[in-house]
């Protein structure tokens, strides 16, 4: 089994320079890590039989789609093709932002509709999806994997 990170943050300043360097001590030499901020897609493609594929995360990748002025249903339904085509496993990471208060401004508001849209789409073709609040997994679909609690 070979564990794959599919990292989509930018590094565009020090602070995230500084945060991206800390992570990948974290995950020290067990993990393969591939930086992509936009198309993941060929990269979830190109994953094996055998391999486990961390997205993290799609929220920022949908960031960076968005910032761009790139068509997000035309990129998430690309995301999903190549998930589905996949001979690896993948899992994704995601954020919800749909339980807090009505962003303020225009853009805001925008992104958290179109990660609600995301994050349904993403557990419509999921197998499972589960939600982790302070620390504790509740399965959303599916059941929890055996020795998680």
């Amino acid at each position: 089994m070979t564990l794959v990170y599919l990292a989509t943050a930018q590094i565009l300043d020090d602070e995230t320079r500084t945060k991206v360097e800390r992570h990948r001590a974290d995950r020290g030499e067990l993990w393969r890590t591939i930086e992509e901020p936009f198309r993941v897609d060929e990269t979830v493609i190109a994953a094996r039989r055998g391999e486990i594929l961390l997205l993290d995360c799609a929220t920022m990748w949908l960031t960076n789609h968005l910032l761009a002025d790139h068509p997000l249903a035309a990129e998430t339904d690309r995301l999903l093709a190549a998930c589905a085509r996949s001979a690896a496993e993948i899992v994704i990471v995601t954020n919800e932002t749909g339980m807090g208060i009505v962003p303020e401004n225009a853009l805001a508001r925008r992104f958290r509709i179109e990660q609600g849209t995301l994050n349904r789409r993403l557990a419509e073709h999921a197998a499972r999806v589960i939600g982790v609040m302070a620390g504790l997994p509740f399965p959303l679909k599916g059941a929890l994997p055996e020795g998680v609690a």
